[in-house]
């Protein structure tokens, strides 16, 4: 029994040095190493001011961020890391925020360098960076790999979440150029801790550590990949500690909304296609749209009024303003005033009391007196119950309680309200995209979604700019709207649905030849409430 028990100590023993030789020591530069370094830069951490040091370099402006460049000590080391990171599983990731592949999560993987690179990171580095920044960071594994392509990108975000005090990102990248794209870009923020504008763009560079402080100003992203032909890899994460105070967070005025604008059914035959004006029609549309909350109506406006406002939106004259702030939207709208009659007529269509009228027609949506309210029967059918039951207590039968019901109290009480729109002319080009956000899910509500788009004869899904359909706080993709010239789309919505513009990307301003062509198309985008 005794040489049992030896044998799987020694046993065990060899499991132990094999797990641990299965471990390459991740050596950092010397930067982090030297004493009279990391005093330098923990002063000027706390002074929020900038300092040069060799490798090292700290900047406050707009938000304190560190580079470290030659941050592993061995060159070999870092090849090899790239390598088994390059080996590693990656998956598509893409919604509102962001396009590119990562790796599943890092903390537990046992390949040698990637293993040593963990223990270093989240043992020596650790230390170091507590004692520079003055605060106790949590042992805590966050870490991952990225590879962003071309067109990959991460759009502008702040990173912060419960825990999260320092980001890290280590970049493991071939020789790079500002112009091949993927740069990280910070931003400058306005009084209420909005971002504004790109300050500082930070090309990745070769075995370089850029990190900097979790915080309500911390706005970044990584511009869209240009290049076709390399890879921007990085490993990155999170240090976790105690997060820094954050104000209370910008809530948006709302768009105004407005009640239709008095014009009559000689707009609608002026405009609209002669088959949309159909009794008939409409009511096959309505059983198509109330069975699936959306449709495409495709040749909407006639085709010579179409073709008119397309050649219009083309002309200078328009002056289309900049829409942000980048941490929710980046797209052009234009100015109402600075349209061309035949584009402001099609505005005022959308406007129009004939065409609230049309659309209840459509969907069956109370956006118009004349349409009958759903509840309509409902309330003949209880005030016919409640006269039977008033007049069978009269004759002393008393068949229930005198007390109206709640239905008919709410029927009463309810007061029509009077259906109201908001609307912009938008035009999308390479970079241009829309965000879900907080304040938008808050003050999510029942509504109808008008699209009609323009100039998009050559436009492909591949390039973005199309709606997706979301719900809340999930990744599940409802319905995915594509721009088709003069298809009108409604897509009526819950409280639990978001939508958003996918990211225009560079593949919309380049052609197979090689060349660059600046595309655009432009929409109508409309909202409606009962």
């Amino acid at each position: 029994m005794a040489s049992k028990r030896q044998t799987d100590e020694s046993s065990k023993t060899d499991k132990k040095k094999k797990q641990k030789r299965c471990e390459e020591t991740a050596e950092l530069g010397s930067v982090v190493d030297d004493k009279q370094v990391k005093r330098a830069v923990k002063e000027a951490w706390s002074r929020k001011s900038s300092c040069s040091l060799g490798d090292l370099e700290l900047d406050c402006h707009p938000f304190p961020h560190c580079i470290i460049k030659n941050f592993l000590g061995s060159e070999t080391f870092a090849e090899n890391l790239q390598r088994e990171l390059l080996g590693l599983n990656f998956h598509e990731k893409s919604n509102d925020l962001y396009k590119f592949k990562q790796s599943d999560d890092l903390r537990k993987r046992t390949e040698p360098h990637i293993a040593g690179l963990r223990a270093a990171l989240f043992g020596r580095f650790r230390s170091w960076l507590s004692e520079v920044l003055g605060v106790e960071l949590e042992p805590t594994v966050d870490i991952s790999c990225a590879r962003y392509e071309y067109t990959d990108v991460l759009l502008c975000h702040d990173d912060e979440l419960e825990g999260r005090r320092v980001a890290f990102i280590l970049y493991l990248v071939p020789p790079w150029h500002s112009s091949d794209g993927g740069t990280l870009d910070l931003y400058t923020t306005d009084g209420n801790f909005q971002p504004q504008s790109i300050v500082k763009s930070l090309v990745p560079c070769w075995n370089t550590l850029v990190l900097f402080e979790v915080s309500p100003v911390s706005f970044h992203q990584v511009s869209e990949v240009l290049s076709q032909e390399k890879c921007r890899l990085s490993v990155s994460g999170w240090f976790h500690g105690p997060s820094l105070e954050r104000p209370p967070r910008h809530i948006e005025p709302p768009i105004p909304r407005s009640p239709h604008l008095p014009r009559d059914e000689t707009l609608l035959l002026e405009w609209v296609n002669p088959v949309y004006l159909d009794i008939s029609y409409q009511e096959q549309i309505q059983e198509e749209f109330e069975d699936s909350s959306e449709i495409q109506l495709k040749d909407f406006l006639k085709e010579e009024k179409f073709r008119e406002v397309a050649e219009a939106l083309q002309l200078a004259q328009i002056q289309w303003m900049r829409r942000g702030p980048p941490n929710k939207r980046c797209c052009e709208a234009a100015s109402l005033d600075s349209l061309p009659q035949c584009v402001s007529a099609c505005w005022e269509l959308l406007h129009s009391e004939a065409f609230f009228l049309l659309l209840s027609n459509f969907t069956g949506l109370r956006l118009h007196f004349l349409c009958p309210a759903d509840d309509d029967e409902e309330s003949k059918e209880e005030g016919k119950e409640e006269k039977k039951e008033q007049e069978d207590a009269g004759n002393g039968e008393a068949t229930g309680s005198s007390v109206e019901s709640p239905s008919a109290n709410a029927s009463r009480e309810k007061e029509p309200s009077t259906p109201v729109c908001c609307g912009e002319l938008r035009r999308w080009s390479h970079g241009s995209y829309t965000l879900l956000h907080d304040g938008e899910a808050a003050r999510a509500e029942y509504a109808l979604d008008l699209v009609l788009p323009f100039g998009c004869t050559d436009w492909q899904s591949e390039f973005g700019g199309f709606t997706c359909y979301v719900a809340n706080e999930e990744d599940e993709e409802l319905l995915t709207v594509y721009p088709e010239d003069n298809s009108l789309a409604l897509v009526y919505r819950d409280k639990e649905t978001l939508k958003f513009v996918k990211h225009v990307n560079h593949k919309s301003s380049s052609d197979s030849a090689g060349g660059s062509t600046c595309r655009a198309f432009y929409d109508f985008s409309f909202v409606y409430y009962e």
